[in-house]
């Protein structure tokens, strides 16, 4: 067993999983796993830096990992980040701030990097199940990117594009700084036009008409999930590997593009910190299902953290 620490540190939250890996038997037993919005994408897409406001919330929640870090004894630490702090002007600000404080520097990945790590996270414990055909299509709806990976026992293809739920959002739904509730169809037409574009994209390099089964992965893919199951509250081992039909997901998109923040912010299994992007991400997810003809998504709750994980051992 090596215990390992692994923190992946995207556009719209931060996570930390600390778990014991044991390559022999490939379990990766969680000690602790956790998450914390911090937006730290907050106006990137717009301005192009990280917003100080959004360094600070992400560096409290840094302090609190260190803590639980040094409390479990983790052996191995590795620090990812993704989108945001790939196309932030001063990034070099977020790299010193995490290396004071975790000691560590964070590892700014490529999109092709990201892609692999969740595509690990998300396949390594379905290998041996005959209930799902290979290849497997792996979707990371973040914040700012949504990564498609498809493969078997290995990566066939993978592709990181811009079309993630608060990208999305700041870029289509925000009038005079706030989000517009609920959106209005033209607004709904731009993101699907962008998203749309973005598959167009994706599908150059990703042979994404070969997938038999689609994974879906991150906060938009899992709390359709939670809707969907009625959860009175979130609970994640309901959520990993359920299986939400096309029609469900096409319900649940249409019902939250249609609410108002009030009435998202009611849903039981809603977090606080998604109530606004949440019909962006659902949107991605529908757009992905319709493109390949996928009749249901596989939610997973292992993903890039786990991935990244395994990477340490």
């Amino acid at each position: 067993m090596t215990r390992v620490a692994a923190i992946d540190c995207g556009t719209n939250s931060i996570r930390l999983l600390v778990a014991d890996a044991d390559p022999d038997t490939g379990e990766l037993v969680d000690l602790d796993r956790r998450m914390t919005i911090v937006r730290l994408g907050q106006g990137v897409d717009r301005t192009g830096r990280l917003a100080p406001e959004a360094l600070e919330r992400t560096f409290a929640a840094c302090r609190e990992y260190a803590a639980v870090i040094k409390e479990h004894g983790a052996e191995r630490l590795r620090f990812v980040a993704t989108s945001a702090s790939r196309d932030a002007e001063n990034r070099d600000e977020f790299v010193r701030g995490v290396l004071d404080i975790l000691g560590v520097e964070p590892e700014v990945i490529s999109g092709g990097q990201e892609a692999e790590f969740s595509f690990t996270g998300a396949t390594r414990e379905l290998t041996g199940r005959d209930d799902l055909a290979k290849p497997y299509l792996v979707v990371d709806i973040g914040g700012g990117s949504t990564e498609f990976v498809v493969g078997d026992d290995q990566v066939r293809g993978a592709r990181s594009v811009d079309i993630g739920c608060v990208r999305m959002t700041e870029r289509h739904l925000v009038r005079d700084g706030a989000v517009t509730d609920p959106p209005t169809e033209e607004q709904i037409a731009s993101i699907r036009s962008d998203i749309e574009a973005a598959l167009d994209l994706a599908a150059e390099t990703v042979p994404l008409s070969e997938a038999r089964t689609l994974v879906g992965l991150a906060g938009s893919v899992t709390t359709v999930s939670a809707i969907a199951q009625n959860l009175t509250a979130y609970d994640p081992e309901a959520i990993h590997h359920s299986r939400v039909s096309y029609d469900r997901v096409r319900e649940i998109t249409e019902t939250l593009l249609r609410s108002t923040h009030a009435e998202r912010a009611a849903i039981p299994s809603m977090h606080p910190g998604r109530v606004d992007v949440i019909g962006a991400g659902a949107l991605v997810l529908l757009s992905i299902m319709e493109r390949i003809g996928a009749s249901e998504v596989v939610v997973s709750e292992h993903d890039i953290l786990d991935g990244i994980g395994w990477s340490l051992v």
